[in-house]
């Protein structure tokens, strides 16, 4: 797999099809890895790749991308890898997809750049309700697995960091009344656990402007509906 450089940050990332191109963002937390598509009920990797550039990606520290670590890190750190992936990559506008924590980075996306979104489609999103400790503690996993690699990065760095990416609330990256200010066309799949709860798919399909909502999507008996519902979606708001 191909890897791009920039400074000190290696993403790995995959760019296989032919089309309108669509970002992948995976779930998976701070371990969101390419790779896991392939386990998810619905995998955009295999279902996408008749119609579409599809672009998937290693965040940094998970799978094979790698970039140091600071205290300043947070949201807006992976989005200026993602957007300067596809600037390598010579793309100007595309979908996103993003699964998951792959969620608050679309519509991070959708507000730092909305020139080159078409739209965004929210895979069971995570966001806050009572379940703040849950994210806590999934950082701080990952961080002990990480940290011997990050010399660079003190126990206080990794706090700060941890609190960059989880001390918000809602979508972490965006309150209701932002969701409400993107213009980009979103489709919401709501998720229902502790770290996707229903009501943050709820609230981000009550506050959008231009948003498809479903509800049951992952069942086998609804996947059919589910793809083409994604499909259709993707091709109503594709340029041209």
């Amino acid at each position: 797999m191909p890897l791009f450089e920039r400074d000190d940050v290696r993403i790995d990332y995959t760019d296989t099809g032919t089309g309108f191109p669509v970002l992948l963002i995976a779930p998976g937390g701070m371990r969101s890895t390419m790779n896991t598509w392939a386990a998810m009920a619905w995998n955009p990797l295999a279902a996408l790749a008749d119609d579409h550039r599809i672009i998937a990606m290693d965040q940094r520290n998970a799978g094979g991308s790698f970039a140091p670590v600071s205290a300043d890190d947070g949201w807006h750190t992976y989005t200026a890898d993602q957007l300067a992936l596809l600037d390598h990559l010579g793309i100007g506008r595309c979908h996103v997809i993003g699964m998951c924590i792959g969620g608050p980075y679309s519509l991070a996306l959708a507000m730092a750049a909305p020139e080159r979104i078409a739209s965004a489609v929210l895979l069971q999103p995570i966001g806050i309700d009572d379940n703040r400790q849950a994210f806590v503690d999934m950082f701080d996993g990952w961080a002990a697995e990480v940290g011997d690699a990050h010399p660079e990065a003190d126990e206080a760095a990794f706090a700060s960091f941890r609190q960059n990416m989880y001390g918000g609330d809602f979508v972490f990256v965006a309150s209701p009344d932002d969701v409400s200010s993107i213009e980009t066309p979103l489709l919401v799949a709501m998720g229902d656990d502790l770290y996707h709860p229903q009501s943050v798919s709820r609230e981000i399909a009550r506050a959008g402007r231009d948003v498809t909502f479903i509800e049951r999507w992952k069942d086998d008996e609804v996947l059919a509906d589910t793809d083409a519902s994604i499909k259709a979606f993707l091709a109503a708001n594709t340029p041209g």
